[in-house]
This record gives C-alpha cells, structure tokens and sequence, in this order.
C-alpha cells in the first residue's frame, strides 16, 4: 500500500462519479495511482451503469438553484473544451410542466447572472405551434406555461461515457474490468482498498464507491461480513428503476424531427414522476422514459430486505415486464399524441440508479471506515455534471467543499420524509410483471 505521503485512490464504478473523479485526480496528480475498477469493460456493447445509454439529457433547467449553478457550471464544459464537445448537441428543451417551473427557472437564472435571452415561458396556444407542431398533441391538461430554453440539450452519452475513460487511461488510470466482493480492512479499521470476486486484492490510501444502484447490496455485504451495522446505506439510498425505449423513425418522418428539442412533461403526481423524449441519434431513433419509478425490494443473505437490481450480471436490464413496455407507449402518446401513433417502440431497456430522499447526490467521506468514501446517486438527474464530479470529489477527498455543498451531499445529513418527494419510487417491480 502507497505511505500517506503518496496518496493513492481506488475508485470503484466506471459510471460518471467514478470516471469523472479518475480523470479529475490524473489531471491535478499526474504522477497519482489511480486506479478505476468496473464489472464491465469501458468499451463494452453493453453496460449495467446509469450513465451508459444512448442519449442523456444536459440541462440546467432546475427549480434547485444550487443544482441550477452546478449545471450551468457543467454545460459551460459541454460547449466549449474539446473533450466534450463532440458529444454535446444545443437543441433547446421544450418542457410542459403544471405549475409555475417556467418563471422559477427564467428567475435562476436571472439570480444567477445568466442571459435569459433564450428563455421563455410561453402560453400553450403560442408554445404547441413551435418545432413544426411536432407537440401540438401532448397533452396539456391543467397546463398555462411551457417552459422553451433554447440554450438546454442533450448529449451521446455512451460515446462521451467511453471517451472520458480512454482520455484518464491515456494520463494514466489503471482500467480493471472486476467485480468487487468486499473490502479490505487494516489491523486498525481503515479501509484500505478492495478485493475482488476471483480473489485479487487492490490497496490504495483512499477507496471511492462510485457503485450506483449496487451500493445498499454491497454494503449490505460490507455490514455483514464486518458484524457493523454503521456501513449499511440504510434508508439514504434506494435502488431505483425506470424504463426506456427506442422508435425507428423512417426518412420521411425523420425530417420532421430534424429540429426537435428534448421534450419533458411534468406529470400529475397520481400518474407518476415525469416522462419525456430526447432527439433523434444518428440513426434516426427517438427515445423516451417511462413516467413509472420502482424498486427491488428483496431479501439479502443477512436477512434484511433492500432494493437492489436484479442479480443477474446484465441486470436482467433487457428483460422487460408488458406494463413497462405499455409504460413507455403512454410516454409517447402524452407527449406526441396522433403524430405517434403508428410508432413501433423497439429496444427497450430498464435502467437502474441510486435515489436519495432529497434528490442530492451523495459525496461524502464514510463515516464507519477511515480512507473509505461515497461519491454516487445521481437520482437520474447525475450524468449532465459529468464534467465537474470529479472536480467536487476531489474538493470532498481535501476538506475544501463549501459548506452549503458539503452538508446538502453529507452522509450524515438529515433524511427529508419521502411522503413529501413525488418522484419516490412505491411500486415494486415484482408487481408490474
């Protein structure tokens, strides 16, 4: 193991905590052992983390202003350095929402110093005309306002995924394609770094858990094999599902789209959280999510019941139950009405990631392991700040996160009554199979 005087990093979970925290230590300790450790190898077809898709939403549309700066902050990157710019495509936001989210986001952004030049929160008849009409048929019930921000887009997130990870590899990251089993411990409780499901141990000063969904299961584990209880995530992260899929679009309705923005629809709370489409890939596919949010809920080997993916390696995430796949059909009727009718939704996906009860990420030291910390739940709003994770990691690792930041993302901190959050998962998969 390196001496505390060269510190080392073990970073567990190839998504976008744990691949932007590796790129932002190579870059300011070039000299650093770093080390990145996934279940599956970052140039894969397929991957189980929350970040490997098709295409992601990047957004600073946020009633949070905290998270409104962040984003802003993020999106910066996103249009201009050259590692990320390829990936990043302005094509606006057209967001339906029943309650006064148009104005709260013009006004952060107005708090914040940013141009509201491309912001506007626009009657329905004024705003269902845009885009060629293409939303004309959503449906606006109980709707005033939509929410038309012309400076949000989205990104292609596996490429920019696999790009980052060759980028920190090039500075020096040691990729390891492993599943993890366990940690390791010295004599005087420190966490000193991993071992893996074959056997093989990794050391480092620091250990970073970038686990995503699998993070309650595998400190379920961590709990049971050490006999303490102050490892388990308890009620701070809940693994959490959502399903996706994809349309082929011929060329003749592909050019209708051509300029379509990311379109979202704030939903009534009975019907669920939200549900939206994202712009056509290259490959003329539109994509939406499914408005349904559910857990896993499933007994453990310890005997305590925790949400958690299904065990299978791929997640099973393939493997769809018909009211999911019918799911995603309402995202695209509430969405598009008429104009989708005749759509075949193909591909379909469920993606699984970690929830907190406040929507906050979690960056954090582990209080129950010296040298062990949490930088994970991106709640399905963590990727668009792929650019500067790794930059608050690091600010966590030395003790110089700002205070507002380092108690909103605490371990610790306080868990808000869930009854309050409507996008809290309560149904179980089981029962939508």
């Amino acid at each position: 193991m390196s001496s505390e005087s060269q510190p080392s990093y073990i970073i567990v979970g190839a998504g976008v905590f744990g691949t932007s925290t590796a790129l932002h230590l190579i870059t300011k300790f070039p000299g650093a052992s770093v080390t990145l450790i996934d279940r599956d190898s970052f140039d894969a077809e397929f991957r189980v983390a929350a970040s490997w898709d098709w295409n992601k939403v990047i957004r600073a549309d946020y009633r949070d202003i905290l998270y409104c700066r962040l984003a802003l902050e993020a999106q910066d990157v996103w249009r201009t350095d050259p590692l990320w710019r390829p990936f990043y495509h302005e094509t606006g936001i057209y967001w339906i929402s029943r309650t006064q989210f148009a104005q709260e986001v013009v006004d952060n952004y107005a708090k914040l110093g940013r141009s509201t030049a491309e912001l506007h929160s626009l009657p329905v008849e004024e705003a269902r005309r845009l885009y060629g009409g293409i939303f004309d048929g959503a449906d606006y019930t109980g709707v005033k306002n939509v929410l038309v921000n012309k400076t949000s887009g989205w990104a292609d997130a596996k490429g920019a995924l696999r790009a980052v990870t060759e980028k920190a590899i090039e500075l020096g990251v040691k990729f390891v394609t492993a599943e993890i089993a366990s940690l390791e411990f010295a004599d005087d409780g420190a966490c000193i770094g991993v071992r893996t499901a074959e056997g093989e141990k990794y050391t480092a000063t620091h250990t970073i858990l970038s686990t995503g969904a699998f993070t309650p299961k595998f400190l379920d584990g961590v709990a049971e094999s050490t006999g303490r209880h102050d490892f388990l995530a308890g009620k701070r992260i809940i693994a959490t599902g959502v399903t996706t899929g994809l349309a082929q679009l011929d060329d003749e309705t592909a050019k209708l789209f051509e300029q379509m923005p990311v379109g979202i629809q704030e939903i009534p709370p009975e019907r669920g959280a939200s549900n939206g489409s994202l712009p056509l890939t290259e490959d003329k596919r539109l994509k939406w999510w499914g408005q349904t949010l559910f857990k896993n809920t499933q007994t453990l080997p310890s005997g305590r019941q925790v949400s958690a993916p299904p065990a299978s390696s791929d997640y099973a995430q393939w493997v769809i139950p018909d009211s999911l796949i019918k799911d995603v059909e309402l995202a695209n009727r509430f969405t598009f009405g008429k104009l989708g009718e005749s759509w075949s939704i193909q591909q379909h996906r469920i993606c699984w990631d970690a929830f907190t009860p406040s929507d906050d990420f979690i960056i954090s030291p582990h209080p129950a392991a010296k040298g062990l910390y949490i930088a994970t739940c991106g709640t399905f709003h963590g990727f668009k700040f792929f650019p500067i994770l790794g930059k608050y990691v690091i600010r966590m690792l030395e003790g110089t996160l700002e205070p507002n930041l380092q108690e909103r993302w605490a371990w610790d901190k306080e868990i808000p009554d869930v009854s309050t959050n409507r996008y809290w998962p309560t149904k179980e998969f089981k029962d939508l199979q």
